[in-house]
């Protein structure tokens, strides 16, 4: 839930005992301000998530005119993660919607007026009209438009002001150059002025040829160009989740990363997931706990860098796990991933997924993240890269666990399952040797997972 309203409004009013000893001579006492309330408050888009710039209305659980009281959930907004009710602060009438549902408006923006009583229901539509009226655009006055489009005259002709050569030529051909209208700067008369009097063509100007054009590549595109769609294509908007998704892409670029990959023997892992499947626990699981195990040995994989110009180890081992959902992508956090057996982590995630695909995470279920899963392997991807999320320090993308003939250090051949991982890092932080080191780690206990299970 979240709420928001504006402060109130205050006037003051002279009490009538001071009127009174006024009038009466009595000698005069110190007055006393009451302060009334004002009776309209004003309803905010609330900032449901860091990232969150603008939201949108779903749907408003409370229509115009509806008395609400404290605590009550009067509109669902859709944030760039999940929706969320917003509750109002403060007991009243809904006096006014200024966003009516599938409008947005940036945070911090009002987004309806709620009255105290029924006599100020007609003041607060009355304002919500001047604030729809304030937000319109002034058209510019007809007087105006003509007075901009009508070029100022131009400076008047100034004759006998003359160029030193046209009074030359104009002397040579016998021109007055009192009768020649000049078209120089401020009137001054130019030779080509006394020519044109005088009926002489001037003669055409001989230009070099060019040079042959050298050539060169086409410029890159700037980032912020937009490109035409194509014929025959249907554009669509992104959805707010979208646009959420486009902008930390955007910004994970700015981080400098580099990638390294891992291949491990999962023969004894997958053993175990047999195990413990029926129980609930997934091949995610697992890997999460493996990596929360592999964390707490190498704390700079866990840290993160959000300034630019110091980072922080974190305390919690809070990781991340990537969600394919209709339209976006989100990444639900298991908090104290090292410290949770396999079995709560199973019935935590559940949770999580559930309210994931109904959108209804709380901020603090998807932005606590320190490291980040996303793992493809279910769907029979061999490796692939993930792009580091923004205040992060390392994501790890699984692939999945294949057949593969390996030799042992005998020179002996054996078929087993592989599967590789490649880590994307945040190289002002983490550099090579701590990622490999973390890898082995993490290898060592996902090929003998018996410490998975304590």
């Amino acid at each position: 839930m979240a709420s928001l309203a504006s402060p109130s409004f205050s006037i003051h009013t002279v009490p009538g005992r001071a009127r009174l000893a006024a009038a009466a001579g009595a000698p005069p006492r110190r007055r006393r301000l009451a302060v009334v309330r004002a009776k309209v408050r004003e309803i905010f888009m609330p900032a449901l998530s860091s990232t969150m710039t603008e939201g949108k209305i779903v749907s408003w659980t409370a229509a115009e005119g509806d008395r609400v009281a404290k605590g009550d959930p009067v509109v669902v907004v859709e944030s760039d993660k999940a929706d969320m009710d917003v509750e109002t602060f403060h007991d009243g009438i809904v006096a006014a919607v200024l966003v009516p549902a599938g409008g947005t408006a940036p945070v911090g923006a009002p987004i309806a007026l709620l009255a105290e009583s029924e006599e100020e229901v007609a003041l607060a539509r009355a304002r919500a009209q001047s604030l729809s009226q304030g937000q319109s655009q002034e058209q510019p006055s007809p007087h105006a438009t003509a007075a901009a489009a009508t070029p100022a005259p131009p400076p008047p002709a100034t004759k006998g002001v003359a160029t030193p050569y046209a009074k030359k030529l104009a002397k040579q051909h016998r021109v007055d150059i009192a009768g020649v209208v000049g078209t120089g700067p401020h009137g001054r008369v130019t030779a080509a002025n006394v020519q044109a009097a005088a009926g002489i063509k001037p003669k055409p100007k001989v230009t070099p040829p060019p040079p042959p054009a050298a050539v060169r590549p086409a410029p890159p595109m700037a980032s912020g160009a937009v490109l035409p769609p194509l014929p025959g294509g249907r554009v669509v908007p992104f959805t707010t989740m979208q646009a959420a998704v486009s902008r930390n892409m955007v910004e994970s670029l700015s981080v400098p990363t580099f990638r390294v990959g891992y291949s491990m023997i999962t023969d004894k892992l997958d053993a175990l997931y047999e195990k413990v499947k029926s129980k609930g626990v997934t091949k995610t699981v697992l890997l999460v706990k493996a990596a929360a195990m592999a964390l707490t040995q190498h704390p700079v994989v866990n840290a993160s860098c959000r300034d630019g110009k110091s980072f922080s180890y974190n305390t919690n081992v809070n990781i991340g796990v990537a969600v394919a959902l209709e339209g976006g992508l989100l990444t639900p956090v298991l908090d104290d991933a090292d410290k949770l057996d396999i079995y709560l982590l199973a019935q935590k995630w559940r949770v999580l997924l559930k309210k994931a695909r109904t959108k209804q995470l709380q901020p603090n279920e998807y932005n606590s993240g320190t490291f980040t899963l996303s793992n493809l392997g279910m769907f029979g991807v061999d490796r692939f890269d993930a792009i580091l999320p923004a205040g992060q320090g390392a994501i790890m993308a699984v692939g999945a666990s294949k057949p593969t003939v390996v030799a042992d250090k005998d020179s002996f051949f054996s078929i087993k399952s592989e599967m590789l991982v490649n880590v994307t890092a945040d190289h002002r932080i983490i550099y090579g040797a701590d990622l490999a080191a973390f890898l082995q780690t993490f290898a060592k206990i996902v090929e003998d997972p018996a410490s998975l299970t304590l």
